[in-house]
């Protein structure tokens, strides 16, 4: 239970007791259950969502759940996510990214990437109506976490020190394969076909972001991790707003 305490404390700002958490060995493990905080990050975000649906139009609600979401990890991911596009963006050697991403400022691009994700977010939600909805909201969390065990799993951390060094003892392709597998059960349970779309383009937006970022700076940061999660949670969206589009059933 520990290792599952210490994902949600590293995560959320869910409310926990510190001492339930364990130490650094119970941070390291955590990662297992980093897919397991979506599956509960997510349902919460369904649940709020549900409670909107009398009272607001869907435009709105959409917005809300987003905030919701950022204000739930404490703007951890996107943090990351700015940082990673000034460093990214920023056409300089890898020693320099490392520094630009390292700085609490945040440059313009870091302001635009930051606006771009919560508008496609915002918007690709409010496209998507039905019974497809609540389970989007349920993957967009999942496969947020699941890239970033993916790519823990997968890449060497690129830095020397730093928050998210803890977790590069435990490189495995088991874990990453954990972690994938988590994601499709989900996907299919709780969508069908459509959630089957949903993992396929998540996996799509993991592989280019780690891509990127084994590019870019020869691995992970917690900052590129911050922005995989966001970028990646981007897609289920995109997936389910097709499957309303084109009028297949959910």
């Amino acid at each position: 239970m520990k290792p599952l305490i210490a994902a949600l404390q590293f995560l959320t700002v869910i409310p926990v007791p510190a001492s339930w958490g364990g130490g650094q060995g119970d941070l390291r493990r955590s990662v297992w259950f980093f897919p397991v905080v979506g599956l509960i990050l997510g349902g919460l975000l369904a649940a709020l969502d549900a409670g909107l649906a009398g009272l607001l139009p869907v435009l709105p609600a959409s917005a809300i759940v987003v905030l919701a979401s950022i204000l739930l990890t404490g703007g951890f991911h996107v943090d990351g996510l700015a940082d990673t596009a000034d460093g990214f963006m920023s056409s300089r050697p890898r020693e320099r990214i490392l520094e630009i991403m390292k700085d609490s400022r945040t440059g313009p691009m870091g302001v635009a990437a930051v606006v771009s994700v919560v508008i496609l977010k915002v918007t690709l939600l409010s496209a998507v109506t039905g019974p497809l909805r609540g389970p989007a909201i349920v993957l967009m969390a999942v496969a947020g976490r699941t890239a970033m065990v993916m790519v823990m799993s997968l890449l060497p951390y690129a830095r020397q020190e730093g928050l998210a060094g803890v977790f590069t003892r435990e490189r495995s392709i088991l874990r990453a394969g954990w972690g994938l597998a988590f994601l499709f059960a989900a996907c299919w349970l709780l969508a069908g076909p459509a959630g089957t779309l949903a993992g396929f383009a998540a996996l799509a937006g993991t592989v280019l972001a780690g891509a990127a970022s084994r590019g870019k700076i020869g691995g992970f940061t917690g900052d590129t991790l911050g922005a995989t999660c966001e970028i990646v949670e981007i897609m289920p969206l995109l997936a389910a707003a097709m499957w309303v589009q084109r009028g297949l059933a959910p």
